[in-house]
């Protein structure tokens, strides 16, 4: 059985550079505006200039965002549960220019999808679980979420959230959705 799924209506406030400015400026965002209308991947991860994130997991988002676009993807998010000037100045350390961050300082949004997790023991409080996904038009096409989902894991797996996994999905499934929205866009047309 299938389960449909969809993003939580949430908002936040992001540090911005608002158009024709020099300087940040807080700007509220909200998941309608990321989502409705496009098809988009989020991938998540438990923290900004923690080693796996820094190293793989961001970096390998941002060498593969133009194939990711040619996916008939509109934009690519990093989701974490850091407040806007960390994620801000991660994404500045690593050179970070296409990939846009989601700053879930509060962890609203992580915790409607079910992916709050507790990291006390390593000092981190409350995290998202490590996670990728696919959202068409609000609504959760595809998500690979990592093992380990539970307070406290032990470990960080890595396996399924990267890049070349979600490259390799938006590949395979490429021309079959294609081709169901032009049969569905055709029928939209006959019934006119």
């Amino acid at each position: 059985m299938a389960i449909e799924m969809t993003v939580p209506s949430i908002s936040w406030m992001a540090r911005k550079k608002p158009e024709g400015q020099d300087d940040y400026d807080w700007v509220q965002e909200n998941s309608a505006e990321l989502f409705n209308n496009k098809r988009v991947v989020v991938f998540a991860l438990p923290g900004a200039f923690t080693p796996t994130c820094s190293s793989t997991h961001l970096p390998g988002y941002e060498a593969n965002y133009e194939k990711i676009l040619e996916q008939d993807v509109d934009e690519v998010y990093c989701l974490s549960v850091n407040d806007s000037f960390v994620m801000n100045a991660w994404f500045s350390s690593l050179g970070i220019n296409d990939v846009k961050p989601i700053a879930d300082g509060n962890g609203h949004f992580t915790r409607h999808m079910g992916m709050l997790v507790k990291k006390e023991a390593v000092d981190f409080g409350y995290r998202s679980q490590r996670y990728s996904m696919v959202v068409d038009r609000g609504r959760v096409e595809m998500i690979f979420v990592e093992d380990g989902k539970e307070d406290n894991f032990a470990g960080d797996p890595f396996d399924v959230s990267d890049s070349t996994s979600m490259l390799n999905y938006l590949e395979a499934v490429k021309d079959i959705r294609r081709e169901e929205l032009a049969r569905a866009n055709a029928e939209d047309s006959t019934d006119s």
